[in-house]
């Protein structure tokens, strides 16, 4: 069969139309904390039914614009936050952290394949995994999960509590000195799990970053970082870009056989 080249036009479906709309009225009307008028109100001015209102008022919540308080209504959000995560600002894990990171948990089981190939591991190797959640002027912003092998910090001593293997493994890591590091950012969605933590919806949009730590010629650790896309904005140093040395040019990535 053969093909013309052209594409077909899709109809825009009609809540995404008034998402559009609704956000033209929001930057142009109304200000930070202003509550919106009801459904009733705004299914009138904009002609539209009250099914295809909610749709799109779900939307512009889900993108941070907009957000509900039971009791109250639904108000305009404020502008997101910037989180700086450059390890210059933010610190390496351990104690320069421990104010902004909360600790959930630690656990230590065998490397699966896709956490080998992150790492340069050999897949069943020993890996330790500390989750945390980041706060940001009270609300949980972020959720971690920190994956370091366990030939990487060899010296680590026996413990009795999870609480104390979760200090442990960030304190060893504190003493290691970086000397590479490769970040990467993408658009995701939240798990469950992950939403749970952040007190989201499961499926809401998150931004997820991807760093890997080396030091002494290997990698380190692998740390998987979920922003809540609603309220922040990834700042990376006062410049605006990534500032980091790749992993890739300072060392050797070495796979246990």
């Amino acid at each position: 069969m053969g093909t013309t080249g052209q594409l077909t036009a899709v109809p825009e479906p009609k809540y995404w139309h008034l998402r559009t709309v609704l956000l033209r009225a929001i930057d142009t009307e109304f200000s930070t904390g202003q509550i919106l008028p009801n459904e009733r109100e705004l299914s009138a001015r904009f002609g539209v039914a009250r099914a295809t209102l909610r749709q799109a008022l779900d939307q512009l919540e889900l993108e941070g614009r907009l957000v509900r308080r039971r009791g109250i209504g639904t108000l305009i959000a404020a502008p997101r936050v910037g989180v700086p995560v450059n390890r210059h600002e933010e610190g390496w894990p351990g104690t320069a952290r421990s104010q902004a990171w909360r600790t959930v948990d630690c656990t230590t089981a065998p490397a699966t394949p896709q956490l080998a190939k992150g790492l340069g591991i050999a897949e069943g190797a020993t890996v330790h995994t500390v989750r945390r959640v980041r706060m940001l002027q009270g609300q949980n912003v972020a959720t971690e999960s920190l994956h370091v092998p366990a030939s990487a910090l060899p010296h680590l001593p026996g413990f009795r509590a999870e609480s104390d293997r979760a200090r442990s493994v960030l304190r060893q890591l504190e003493r290691l000195e970086v000397d590479g590091e490769s970040r990467s950012v993408e658009l995701g969605v939240a798990e469950a799990e992950q939403a749970a933590l952040l007190e989201r919806p499961p499926g809401s949009p998150v931004l997820v970053m991807t760093t890997q730590y080396a030091a002494g010629g290997r990698l380190v650790a692998l740390a998987v970082s979920t922003y809540r896309a609603d309220t922040c904005k990834l700042t990376f140093g006062e410049t605006g870009l990534v500032e980091v040395t790749p992993v890739a040019a300072t060392t050797e990535v070495r796979t246990a056989s």
